[in-house]
């Protein structure tokens, strides 16, 4: 009798080279992203060690963290930041790792280069050294962050031990209304489970919303499966994920291809596949959604007031550090800086979602508001279709790749005290800048704030 299978165990089982019992699996990586931050110390643990890249053709390198966004061609500023973006040229030209360098037209955050130049493809394990690595698993790939120890390990031997996760169904029922996108499904299953919530589980979304989901928002609502405590979020292939493959500079063709989508087309789910556990969310009754604490889990919907710290200390604490009384609305709240980019919010769709809303209109006087495509490629996009000239007359500030504000880099962050909404997917104390303060939301409520130059609803705007 065949046991019905998850996605998850499908990628998994194929992948395991040897498993003794009582110990972690030995997992075969086929794709190993790298850049400057978690990886220096990695290759210089086999330079000490005489060994080299095991697989160069399955290493991919980009430059992302610790750019500048506002003019790549001048010299970088941080002696930091620039020495590690140096010895990642070093790196990958003593070990022959591929390199999306600064001025190259396929450089920008790894998160958003490895779908776009088709490296990222269903039902592959993938693996970088960054912890929102979960992102690729919108594609059917089981995609992890690994620390720089396990990032030589990959380097050396194109495998690692890992331990064999926990199954669990997110279910998103029914269609969101309009103004509430995927930014908004993702942080409403945060709020609802918390920070902990997907501990020591990979999570499979499901259910009509995410079917209706572009390749883009999927990879947002994966993006930040990592904030809810899981190891890795996946969505099964479909003929959405086949769309986008299609003609990617890395992806399969001709016969290869017809292949390949064979294959991927056996990886969803089986019917009557076993979870261990299922959490369900109906998306129709959600509204936009937004942060106001110190953690994604700290999350409610735009309408409804900050929540009152009811004896939780860690309640109290972020309530303190936001300077936000228990009770208020949000909406209303002034901000100072808006930021839309990241590698949650830095895609195509996002930046239109962003500029629809602005067209016309100007972002208010005392907002910063800064725009940062995920990848080169974005960037050109965006100003072909005029994206970045509606961000412009509106009084935005439009960046060249890189993370920026996500991580508060080469003078991209905020000051003291300053309260900004950010697309990104952190917020806790200090990740936008010391004593940053930072609300989490979508690309159409960033926007709808830095027009109203505090906390909007985007649906006034729609």
């Amino acid at each position: 009798m065949t046991t019905s299978r998850t996605l998850y165990d499908k990628v998994w089982d194929s992948h395991v080279v040897a498993h003794d019992s009582g110990a972690p699996a030995v997992l075969y990586i086929d794709l190993h992203l790298v850049h400057e931050v978690t990886s220096p110390q990695a290759f210089q643990g086999l330079r000490d060690r005489g060994i080299g890249v095991r697989r160069p053709d399955r290493t991919m390198a980009t430059m992302d963290h610790s750019i500048p966004t506002r003019n790549q061609a001048l010299p970088i500023i941080d002696p930091i930041a620039a020495k590690q973006v140096q010895q990642l040229r070093i790196n990958c030209g003593e070990f022959g790792v591929p390199l999306a360098d600064l001025g190259d037209d396929s450089q920008g955050i790894v998160h958003v280069i490895g779908p776009e130049l088709g490296l990222t493809r269903p039902g592959i394990t993938i693996v970088c050294g960054d912890s929102h690595t979960s992102t690729h698993g919108a594609f059917g790939a089981l995609a992890f962050g690994i620390g720089t120890t396990e990032v030589e390990h990959v380097l050396a031997t194109q495998c690692l031990l890992q331990d064999r996760s926990r199954t669990c169904e997110v279910r998103f029922d029914g269609l969101p209304a309009r103004g509430v996108v995927a930014k908004d499904l993702i942080l409403a299953l945060i709020a609802e489970i918390g920070i902990g919530g997907g501990t020591g589980s990979v999570f499979e979304y499901t259910g009509e919303a995410i079917r209706a989901l572009s390749m883009e928002g999927r990879m947002t609502v994966c993006n930040m499966s990592i904030e809810g405590g899981a190891r890795a979020g996946m969505i099964a292939p479909d003929e959405t994920t086949y769309e986008y493959l299609a003609g990617r500079p890395s992806s399969p063709s001709g016969a290869d291809w017809d292949a390949a989508v064979s294959r991927w087309k056996q990886l969803p789910s089986d019917d009557g596949a076993q979870y261990d556990r299922t959490v369900r969310v109906d998306a129709a009754s959600l509204e936009p959604m937004i942060t106001w604490g110190t953690n994604p889990g700290m999350g409610v919907p735009i309408t409804q007031p900050v929540p009152e710290p009811n004896g939780g200390s860690g309640v109290r604490k972020a309530l303190d550090y936001m300077q936000l009384e228990p009770g208020k609305p949000l909406l209303g709240q002034p901000v100072d800086v808006v930021f839309v980019g990241s590698c949650t919010n830095s895609r195509i769709s996002d930046l239109r979602q962003a500029a629809n809303l602005l067209k016309g209109r100007k972002v208010s006087s005392g907002v910063r508001m800064l725009v940062v495509p995920g990848s080169e490629q974005i960037r050109a996009q965006a100003e072909s279709e005029g994206l970045s000239e509606v961000f412009r007359m509106a009084g935005a500030d439009w960046r060249e790749a890189g993370c920026s504000m996500c991580i508060a880099m080469n003078g991209d962050q905020l000051d003291n005290g300053q309260y900004c909404v950010s697309t990104s997917n952190r917020n806790f104390e200090g990740r936008q800048g010391k004593g940053g303060r930072t609300f989490l939301a979508s690309p159409l409520t960033a926007a709808a704030t830095a027009i109203e130059g505090a906390v909007a609803d985007p649906r006034r705007y729609l």
